[in-house]
């Protein structure tokens, strides 16, 4: 039997003031990025600051309308809306002016929105309606189909139809729910392992052997992918004769490639190319005859990798914006730009650091003041902070953000049902990335691709969908007493 309970009792208050204090601090440090000695009000509506004290009343006014909905509502239309915002997403561009490189925004009247802030939102409603039914688990990797082709479609779409990467790799903040529902660490592991693949690929790409021929890239990627395959074999088969057999594979090759390279030019290009079709062949092998069909998954990791690394170069010359490229080969160390793509991050550095233990004070910050800082008071929002109140001020900032967000993986934790957990883990893993990747590209950790600190940040698609985003999860949560086990 079900019991009543008051919604309004039933709200996890601490994480309305949290939201509130992030708020409001963000508020204060809008206001102090765009201060000027002229500008007296921080309620002035011609400012920043006043339009975000406006977004952050509308935010909370729509908040509390969807807290008034029943939760229930939100899984009824999670596919109905999915599929609308798809078709959003795809007149999106014809509808947008150009932006930075972005097809992203809509103008409507005096406002700009952003139609991709809300996708994250909807496709967690999305993901959480599959995943959660009754009869749902992740046995294998078939059973992840549909769910990571949910994520992949607004993704895609936000990538390369509207050109807006740093939101479409929002999505990928998602892995965190894949993983507590049953994902295997393997892809992770695999995910970060291809990221490494890039990194290699584009900062080594061009540079030589100090020996033979060939280039430090393809040399790095091809040890990567060996330490992968080698470590899948001891932790996951426990076959210590397959894993010696590939490492003794790959120094042996290597060995006798340095010997005869005194004598004659060896290009070591081919032999990773050689070594890499060897163990491709060798484990295709090991599961048609063997019938060891677990290894099926490095043969697919080997060939995919082997696409992936010869893609690298073209996706990254093709489908990354020049600024977006730009901004890689600075952070990378392949161009030295301080004042084009590196200007913001080594102004952000100089702000923050000039800052030091305890800050120069609110509305004192002279690097603010001069607008050293593009996007003070957006993407770079945080070098305020780190500026006007120091180590301290930052510091505690990050402790509030890292409460909120364990409070929200309590909340999921408590939920009576998948659907709800799911989501609260969507809606988690979310507030994690954009907080990581916000603070790594102010402090040049990084690229820059244009992430919103969340609730902190100016502007009013973000305000919104945020806490659009948080609203639903407080309402299931409110729920969640009146749900039997």
């Amino acid at each position: 039997m079900t019991r009543n309970n008051s919604i309004i009792s039933g709200l996890d208050w601490w994480t309305i003031v949290l939201f509130l204090a992030i708020a409001l601090f963000g508020w204060l440090n809008i206001y102090a990025a765009g201060y000027t000695f002229e500008q007296t009000s921080m309620f002035d509506f011609s400012n920043r600051a006043g339009k975000q004290f406006l977004w952050i009343g509308i935010a909370c006014a729509l908040g509390i309308t969807v807290l008034f909905v029943e939760g229930r509502t939100y899984e009824v239309i999670a596919y109905l809306l999915y599929a609308f915002w798809i078709l959003v997403l795809l007149v999106t561009p014809f509808l947008a002016h150009n932006t930075k490189g972005s097809m992203s925004w809509i103008d409507i009247g005096p406002l700009k929105f952003q139609p991709a802030e809300l996708a994250k939102m909807i496709t967690a409603l999305a993901l959480a309606k599959y995943m959660g039914r009754y009869d749902y688990r992740v046995r294998s990797w078939r059973d992840l189909l549909v769910p990571f082709a949910l994520l992949a479609l607004p993704a895609g779409i936000i990538m390369v139809w509207q050109q807006e990467t740093g939101s479409a790799l929002v999505f990928v903040s998602f892995l965190l729910m894949f993983y507590r529902f049953g994902m295997s660490g393997y892809v992770l592991s695999g995910g970060l392992s291809f990221a490494l693949l890039f990194i290699c690929s584009i900062r080594f790409g061009e540079v030589a052997l100090p020996w033979g021929e060939g280039n430090v890239g393809i040399l790095l990627c091809y040890l990567v992918l060996m330490a992968v395959v080698v470590g899948f074999v001891l932790l996951h088969e426990q076959d210590w004769k397959n894993a010696l057999i590939i490492a003794g594979g790959v120094i042996g090759m290597y060995a006798i490639g340095l010997i005869i390279n005194v004598w004659y030019t060896v290009n070591f290009n081919l032999i990773s190319l050689i070594a890499l079709l060897a163990a491709l062949i060798y484990y295709t092998v090991v599961v048609i005859y063997r019938r060891h069909f677990s290894m099926l998954l490095v043969t697919l990791y080997i060939a995919s990798a082997l696409v992936f690394c010869e893609a690298c170069t073209m996706v990254f010359n093709k489908v990354l914006q020049p600024h977006q490229r730009t901004r890689i080969e600075v952070l990378l160390g392949l161009k030295d730009d301080p004042t084009g793509a590196g200007y913001n991050v080594n102004q952000s550095l100089i702000a923050i650091g000039s800052g030091q233990f305890s800050g120069k004070g609110f509305l004192k910050g002279t690097q603010t003041k001069l607008r050293f800082v593009p996007e003070q008071d957006t993407d770079f929002i945080f070098c305020t902070v780190g500026e006007e109140w120091g180590f301290i001020g930052s510091a505690g900032l990050l402790i509030v953000y890292l409460i909120f967000i364990v409070r929200l993986i309590f909340i999921a934790e408590r939920q009576r049902d998948n659907y709800s957990r799911i989501y609260a883990y969507c809606v988690a893993g979310i507030f994690f990335f954009h907080l990581t990747i916000n603070v790594g590209m102010v402090l040049g950790l990084l690229p820059v691709i244009g992430i919103p600190l969340p609730f902190f940040s100016y502007g009013g698609s973000s305000m919104i969908s945020f806490t659009l985003l948080l609203a639903v999860l407080l309402r299931l949560d409110a729920e969640r007493l009146n749900k039997l086990h």
